[in-house]
């Protein structure tokens, strides 16, 4: 792989609704897929994504499923390394990748949507989480010699986060099509046009501009 940020990315998750709005939403992204299922069921991934809070709490969920899958000393080499290189607590719109020590499935992105367990719906933590691992992906792959080539990543913020399907889908797409095409310059109208989008990924921003809908329509 030539390109850094031409790594294949699988959405896996085995709600069947969800997995419908990944199709809608992801339907015109390029090298992204959708699987219906569990991770442990793909024929091939190089990293998987733990949809994952602050502290390294992996006890439930997608992340309990991973530390079964990768065994439990994965869960203590994740928590020292938030002591480490955060101080005990890694922000929201971070992620960091993390060898597992598996020989076929080498890397982990640890990627918080949350500072603990509890409902994320009306902020715009699943783009922001979704972001920042593609951009962990991305710049592991400009300085590592192993390559990442396939992410495998869940539905991201829709268990305990409470997320509905949709939003949560909209979030994680805006996020790999705003990585996929970067801007050759920024500027002010581009910055308002990411945030324009970006706002109505929440239930706040979708209420709100269900209101200005609704007020055009009776003005």
């Amino acid at each position: 792989m030539q390109n850094p940020a031409d790594f294949e990315l699988v959405l896996v998750d085995p709600n069947g609704p969800l997995c419908d709005a990944f199709r809608k939403r992801f339907s015109d992204l390029p090298r992204a897929s959708v699987q219906q299922g569990y991770f442990q069921e793909l024929d091939s991934f190089d990293c998987m994504v733990s949809a994952a809070n602050s502290f390294g709490l992996m006890g439930g969920g997608v992340d309990r499923a991973i530390i079964e899958f990768f065994g439990d000393e994965l869960e203590s080499r994740v928590r020292s390394h938030i002591v480490e290189e955060f101080r005990g607590e890694q922000p929201v719109g971070t992620s960091f990748i993390i060898e597992t020590g598996h020989s076929e499935h080498p890397f982990l992105a640890h990627t918080p949507t949350m500072r603990v367990a509890q409902p994320i719906a009306g902020t715009d933590n699943v783009y922001r989480a979704m972001q920042a691992m593609l951009l962990a992906v991305w710049n592991h792959n400009r300085t590592q010699d192993r390559h990442i080539e396939v992410v495998a990543c869940p539905g991201l913020g829709t268990a305990t986060g409470r997320l509905p399907h949709a939003r949560a889908a909209k979030q994680m797409a805006l996020a790999f099509e705003h990585f996929s095409n970067p801007p050759r310059k920024i500027t002010g109208d581009y910055a308002h046009h990411v945030q324009d989008r970006v706002r109505y990924g929440g239930d706040r921003g979708f209420e709100h501009h269900q209101r200005q809908i609704s007020e055009q329509q009776h003005t």
